[in-house]
C-alpha cells in the first residue's frame, strides 16, 4: 500500500466505480514527462483516498503506435458499459492531439479506439475531456495549445456516440486572455490554457474549471456558460478558484457524496503529488474549504 504522498503524478483524475466501491487514480506518470521516449500510463486504486494499491500498468503502446513523446493527462470515463480514456500524445513530425482509448476494465489494458487522434490533425491540442449534454450527446472539450496560437484557446467538438468520429465543426469557447487573472507564460502575449473540466452545479449552471498562469503561479480558474450550453457564451470569474501553485483540476464526488477537487501540487518535477481538497457550493459558486 502507498499513501498519496508517495505517488508522483501530474494531472490527477479520479474515477469513482460504484460497482466495486473503488476509486481509480490516473494521471501523467512517466518519469520524464517533458522529453525522451514516453513509456505509458500507470494507475492506482483505493477504497478511502488515503491508502492506494499500485502502480498498475494500464496503457503501453504497441510498436506501431503513432506517438512516442509526451503521454499526458489521461481521463477515464464509464460510458455504455465500457471504459474510455481521453489522453494527450505527441509524435515526431505530428501535432500533439487527444486520442481516445478503450477497455473493458478500469485498470485496462487500454487500446486505441482509432488509429489517430480525435482532435484536428493540423492543430496542436491537448487535455481533451468528455462532456455529455442535455440531449445525451457526447462532446470533447480540449485546448488548442499556446505554442501554436500564442493566446491558448479552448474548443468543443461533438462526437458520435461510439467516440470514433466527430460531428460538424468545432466550436470556439474562449481564449486564455479573456480571464483578467491570467498573466503571460512568456513574453507579453503568450498565455496558456490547459486542463478543462466541465461541472453542472446545483442550480443547473454549466461551469468549466481550467488552468493557466496567475501572478502566484499555476492556477485554476472558472468560466460559466451564460446559455447553459457547451458553446456558451462563456464568462470568466474575476478571481481564480486556486492560485497557489496547483492546477489541472477536476471534480468528483466521494462515496459519501462529498465534493472533492483533485489537483497536482506543487507544480515542480519530480515532487508533484495528488492533492484532494473539499469543495462547497455557496450561492452557485465553488469554494475550496481551507
Amino acid at each position: 500500500m502507498l499513501t498519496k504522498d508517495e505517488i508522483r503524478i501530474r494531472d490527477p483524475f479520479i474515477l469513482t466505480a460504484q460497482d466495486s466501491k473503488n476509486y481509480y487514480l490516473y494521471g501523467t506518470t512517466d518519469e520524464n514527462v517533458w522529453e525522451g521516449q514516453a513509456v505509458g500510463f500507470d494507475a492506482y486504486k483505493s477504497r478511502d483516498l488515503v491508502n492506494w494499491e499500485g502502480p498498475f500498468s494500464v496503457f503501453r503502446p504497441e510498436p506501431n503506435f503513432w506517438a512516442n513523446q509526451h503521454y499526458w493527462a489521461p481521463e477515464v470515463y464509464f460510458y455504455h458499459d465500457r471504459y474510455y480514456m481521453f489522453a494527450s500524445f505527441k509524435g515526431e513530425g505530428r501535432c500533439r492531439g487527444t486520442q481516445i482509448l478503450v477497455s473493458n476494465h478500469p485498470l485496462g489494458p487500454f487500446s486505441p479506439l482509432t488509429e489517430h487522434p480525435i482532435t484536428p490533425s493540423n492543430w496542436e491540442c491537448l487535455d481533451g475531456t468528455l462532456f455529455i449534454d442535455h440531449n445525451q450527446d457526447p462532446w470533447i472539450i480540449y485546448c488548442r495549445e499556446w505554442l501554436q496560437v500564442q493566446d491558448g484557446e479552448i474548443w468543443a467538438q461533438r462526437l458520435t456516440h461510439d467516440f470514433v468520429s466527430i460531428v460538424g465543426e468545432p466550436c470556439f469557447l474562449f481564449k486564455a486572455s479573456n480571464a483578467n487573472w491570467v498573466v503571460p507564460v512568456r513574453g507579453e502575449t503568450e498565455y496558456i490554457t490547459d486542463g478543462p473540466f466541465l461541472y453542472q452545479d446545483q442550480k443547473g449552471r454549466l461551469q468549466m474549471l481550467w488552468s493557466s498562469r496567475s501572478r502566484k503561479g499555476y492556477a485554476v480558474g472558472i468560466a460559466v456558460s451564460k446559455s447553459g450550453d457547451i458553446c456558451g457564451p462563456w464568462v470568466q470569474e474575476k478571481k481564480p478558484l486556486l492560485d497557489e501553485d496547483g492546477g489541472h483540476a477536476m471534480l468528483f464526488r466521494t462515496f459519501d457524496d462529498e465534493l472533492k477537487l483533485a489537483i497536482h501540487s506543487p507544480n515542480r518535477s519530480p515532487i508533484e503529488r495528488p492533492v484532494f481538497l473539499s469543495v462547497l457550493e455557496q450561492g452557485g459558486k465553488l469554494v475550496v474549504e481551507k
